[in-house]
């Protein structure tokens, strides 16, 4: 980690996520990014943004891999955050979202795209049936669902540091996913992406064509989440 006292006046932001692809649409916008120093992170990446400082850091799906990403760093990092942002992909629960549409949680951000303000449930586990996100709701009341803001947010509190989600719907709450991916997932938490290759390969025509659905759906949501990062003052 560089040393804060040689940059320039500023904020330090950490931005979480699960995957790199994520963050696909921001980086893609806040012009270039540098390697940043974070061993227990699976991706790490710097840039100069907005006259502030944000870390980009993604380690995986659920509340083990984001522990792991940052207790670790604690000790090293926590008094240079100024706030912390959960985001990524969602679920949503509420049936009136759809694909791209962006959900906001407990931070407050001036934006020119529009949002959903509303609450982010999170779940160690991925709800795969459009039943189980109705479930959820219902119990919930929440707007969407993730697998790492809920850690994220109890690190944040351990911290002191303020926190929230931007999130981007994926899949809609009436929607199953094309498997279910809980099945696929390593001891680590990670997702095998041979074993989801070979289960889509069972299912051709089924699982093959919800699989490419799916993944037109995040393409959208990591553009889009580029473009509300980029047009957006967070506070």
């Amino acid at each position: 980690m560089r040393d804060t006292a040689i940059h320039r006046a500023g904020r330090t932001w950490l931005v979480v996520a699960a995957e790199e692809r994520e963050f696909s649409g921001i980086l893609g916008r806040c012009g270039p990014s540098r390697p940043l120093a974070w061993p227990e992170a699976a991706f790490a990446r710097e840039v100069d943004w907005k006259g502030d400082r944000w870390w980009l850091v993604a380690n995986g799906p659920g509340f083990r891999l984001v522990e792991q990403c940052l207790t670790g760093q604690a000790a090293r990092v926590k008094r240079d955050v100024h706030s912390i942002i959960s985001t990524g992909f969602c679920g949503a629960l509420d049936p009136a979202l759809r694909a791209g549409t962006i959900v906001v949680a407990g931070t407050q951000v001036r934006a020119a795209a529009s949002y959903v303000k509303g609450d982010v449930v999170s779940s160690n586990r991925v709800a795969a049936t459009a039943a189980e996100k109705r479930e959820l709701y219902k119990s919930s009341g929440a707007a969407a669902v993730d697998m790492e803001y809920g850690e994220v947010k109890r690190i944040a509190d351990e911290w002191g540091v303020p926190v929230g989600a931007v999130r981007v719907v994926s899949d809609a709450a009436g929607e199953d996913m094309p498997l279910d991916f809980n099945k696929y997932r390593g001891h680590d938490g990670r997702f095998s992406r041979g074993r989801i290759a070979l289960a889509a390969v069972a299912r051709p025509f089924t699982a093959i064509p919800g699989l490419l659905r799916l993944e037109r759906n995040c393409r959208l949501a990591a553009d889009k989440l580029g473009e509300f990062f980029a047009n957006s003052e967070f506070e």
